[in-house]
C-alpha cells in the first residue's frame, strides 16, 4: 500500500519547495478514508436508485391508469407518497380519461437526483487526494487561470 504514495517518479515532479513538509496522516489512514468514502458513495446511489426504480413505477401506474384497488399498485403509491408529497400542486398534473400524468413525480425524481449527486460531490472534499491528484490539478493550466 505504501508504494501508492511513495512511486519515485511521481516525487521527481513535485518541486521540493512545493512539498509537504508535515503529513499529519498517514498512507493507511488515507486509504481507509477513501475506502469508507467510496462506500458511501456506494451507498447513496444505491439508495437513489430504489428510489428512482419506485417513483418510476408509481410514474407508469399512474400514466396507463393502474388500477387503485390492486395490492401492488396501492403498494406503490403508499411507499412513494412521502417522497412526491412536496411536489403535489406544484404544476398541474394532466388528465387524459383515467390516465394522470405526474409532472410532480418527475420533479421530485429530478430533485432526489441532484440531491444525491450534491451528498456525493461534498463526500469527495472530505477525500484525501493523492499524490497523483495534486500534481495533475496543480499542474493543469485550469488551475492557473
Amino acid at each position: 500500500m505504501d508504494e501508492i504514495y511513495s512511486r519515485p517518479e511521481l516525487e521527481s515532479l513535485v518541486p521540493e519547495s512545493k512539498a509537504p513538509a508535515d503529513v499529519s496522516v498517514t498512507p493507511v489512514e488515507a486509504l481507509q478514508k477513501k475506502k469508507t468514502i467510496f462506500r458511501t458513495y456506494q451507498v447513496v446511489w444505491y439508495v437513489l436508485g430504489v428510489l428512482e426504480v419506485l417513483l418510476a413505477f408509481r410514474f407508469v401506474l399512474k400514466l396507463f391508469a393502474a388500477n387503485p384497488n390492486n395490492a401492488f399498485a396501492t403498494f406503490i403509491y403508499t411507499l412513494t407518497y412521502i417522497f412526491v408529497y412536496p411536489f403535489m400542486g406544484l404544476f398541474p398534473s394532466p388528465v387524459f380519461g383515467p390516465s394522470i400524468f405526474e409532472f410532480f413525480t418527475i420533479i421530485a425524481m429530478i430533485v432526489y437526483w441532484i440531491i444525491a449527486f450534491g451528498i456525493v460531490k461534498i463526500m469527495q472534499l472530505a477525500k484525501p487526494p493523492s499524490q497523483e491528484e495534486v500534481v495533475r490539478k496543480v499542474d493543469s493550466p485550469m488551475a492557473r487561470l
